[in-house]
């Protein structure tokens, strides 16, 4: 696949290269994968990618070229019908345990507290209760919402759910975080704020994430590369570096003069997929 030739070098002493990526493992790897449902229609086909440990990766593509679905086959809960996902050299055919999932809908339990929530994947991995509470409230601090313990979900604002969903997902100390447009359904000033927290959530608990968003700018601002999709059927048209070092501010990223050029190369990128989508949807409607 193609990776950018646009002139973007890594800065600041905590930056993730490509030489320092290079350095270390795979931990995800997808090969030739391809998936097709039972309609006749092929969400991705011959997809390879690959994210190494600690690192970003942050997916943009036209609505409907299998974003969501490729990240539901990396975590198990979608079976390829060809190819493969490899995580930490394993072979993926059902959910690992040392991946966990933030949806964009939340997905909270409405009759558990917050605690509760939080606590649940230990739980069901078979955590004893004593040491899953520990470990919950050291999460629910974590994303600062201590003192929301006993709350419930109807309780709290968008963004302190999607908070709750956050430290669920940490609560299980996974090595890989999926993230499906974890902060689509939240306004945008708590956008903002939550993505913040993240970057300052991971420099403290790296762990490998592939992230999907819709925005270009989020993309930018999380990953350390960003790869763009084709339309239905998904492929990697292009897999493009993000110069900006760690640990990384939402203010210096968006006002460095790097950041404007670097957008629009991605919507250059992704602009003729998102028009062709954008057609035939007119087209069948």
């Amino acid at each position: 696949m193609p990776t950018s030739g646009v002139d973007m070098k890594t800065s600041g002493s905590e930056g993730t290269g490509t030489g320092e990526r290079s350095a270390r493992p795979a931990m995800i790897s997808v090969l030739k994968a391809t998936k097709a449902f039972g309609n006749g229609v092929v969400a991705f086909k011959d997809l390879t990618v690959e994210v190494a440990s600690e690192e970003i990766l942050c997916i943009v593509g036209p609505s409907g070229c299998g974003k969501t679905t490729l990240l539901r086959c990396i975590g198990g809960l979608t079976p390829l019908t060809e190819g493969s996902i490899r995580i930490g050299g394993q072979e993926v055919t059902r959910p690992p345990r040392n991946v966990a999932i933030v949806f964009q809908h939340f997905g909270l339990f409405p009759w558990m507290t917050v605690e509760a929530n939080v606590a649940y994947g230990l739980k069901v991995a078979g955590v004893k209760r004593q040491e899953r509470l520990e470990r919950a409230r050291q999460y629910i601090r974590l994303v600062g919402l201590e003192g929301f313990e006993r709350r419930y979900p109807y309780q709290l604002s968008g963004g302190m759910q999607q908070r709750v969903g956050l430290a669920r997902a940490l609560a299980v100390e996974p090595e890989v975080l999926l993230m499906d447009e974890p902060f689509a359904s939240v306004d945008a000033q708590t956008r903002e704020l939550l993505q913040e927290q993240l970057l300052q959530i991971w420099e403290t608990h790296r762990r490998t994430m592939v992230f999907v968003t819709h925005s270009i700018e989020e993309a930018i601002l999380m990953g350390d590369r960003v790869a763009v999709l084709s339309t239905r059927p998904g492929q990697v048209k292009e897999v493009i570096e993000v110069p900006f070092g760690r640990p990384r501010r939402i203010s210096g990223v968006f006002q460095d003069p790097r950041f404007g050029p670097l957008r629009n190369h991605v919507w250059q990128t992704l602009r003729a997929y998102a028009s062709a989508e954008l057609a035939r949807v007119e087209s069948e409607s």
